[in-house]
């Protein structure tokens, strides 16, 4: 094995602490919309991370306005010839707001007829420069190459639109601020357990559903990205077909549970299952680190924040370099 460097994994460390306070700055900020009342339609076109959110952002949208919200490949855009979008948002979230295809996709759907909507980290970014408004979401710096506390700012902007879409929202938002904060200098009961069931582990399962299964890519998409683990994310009510038959090999499983009361028995039936099947099973709640009050997407926010420092920790442990992954890079460039 490799001796790391000193300072091993030390951005992302800092990164994960600052990702409360960015949530709190982010969900309040101020948003001037468009004249959005004829929206039939919210399309996202994200890539990576920031498509995690997106998904998250997704549910939320969906439950508050009714409108359908679905994600559009950039590849429409920057590929194709894209789409008819009249009467449609687009949301970009992007953390750079630099990828060619992202920026192709907010000038395709401008062109198309969609109001375009950039969710962004960077100040004057060219995906800003084609939408008609910015969300953004104010994390600042992130030299680490895998993406936390814009992600977690990324959930909280998306959170303010649906504050500015739906005023009734707006004090749930801000309560979920302040359930978010409580997590400061916390983790979760199981943080031990969970580690070296992760340093075992083969193959992971990250499990959720509605927001929750978007906390579960970005997990999964972590666990690759930072440890070089093999990990899939699955929705509760898909994971039973086909995969749960992966689990006659050795397989850990993480539930990321959102503690909705409409998901329950979903994430109950999963989890009865995996361990009647012999999976190595972990449920994890915001509760248990005592993050209340939360709406679902700040829920899926409170879960990524326990959860990254499980990434961080494990993959130092594997001997790999968190803040800088051998193959990747912090802008990914792609058509």
């Amino acid at each position: 094995m490799t001796a790391l460097p000193p300072d091993a994994g030390q951005h992302m460390a800092r990164e994960i602490a600052e990702a409360p306070s960015v949530f709190a700055a982010s969900v309040a900020q101020p948003v001037s919309l468009p004249d959005l009342s004829h929206l039939r339609a919210i399309y996202t076109v994200a890539r990576g991370s920031s498509d995690a959110a997106a998904n998250i952002l997704s549910y939320e949208l969906m439950r508050e306005t009714r409108l359908p919200v679905t994600s559009l490949p950039p590849s429409i855009f920057s590929v194709g010839q894209g789409v008819r979008l009249t009467d449609a948002a687009v949301l970009v979230v992007s953390q750079s707001g630099a990828s060619d295809d992202l920026v192709r996709s907010a000038r395709g759907a401008r062109a198309s007829g969609a109001t375009v909507l950039a969710l962004t980290n960077a100040p004057a970014s060219p995906v800003e420069a084609e939408a008609h408004a910015t969300l953004t979401i104010g994390a600042g710096p992130e030299l680490a190459v895998p993406a936390t506390k814009s992600v977690v700012g990324a959930i909280a902007a998306g959170m303010a639109l649906l504050s500015a879409l739906v005023p009734a929202y707006a004090p749930r938002a801000q309560a979920s601020a302040q359930g978010i904060a409580a997590l400061r200098g916390k983790e979760l009961p199981q943080t031990k357990a969970l580690l070296a069931a992760l340093l075992r582990a083969s193959h992971v399962f990250v499990i959720g559903r509605d927001t929750g299964f978007g906390a579960a890519q970005e997990l999964a998409l972590k666990l690759k990205e930072c440890c070089a683990l093999h990990a899939e994310a699955y929705s509760s009510s898909e994971v039973l077909h086909g995969p749960l038959q992966l689990v006659t090999n050795p397989l850990l499983i993480l539930i990321l549970d959102t503690e909705q009361a409409d998901v329950q028995p979903s994430l109950d039936t999963a989890e009865q299952r995996f361990r009647a099947a012999g999976g190595s099973v972990f449920r994890l709640r915001p509760s248990e680190a005592g993050a209340t009050d939360l709406t679902p997407a700040a829920a899926a926010a409170a879960l990524l924040c326990l959860t990254y420092p499980l990434a961080l920790q494990t993959a130092l442990a594997l001997g790999h370099d968190p803040d800088r992954p051998a193959t990747l890079s912090k802008v990914t460039q792609t058509t």
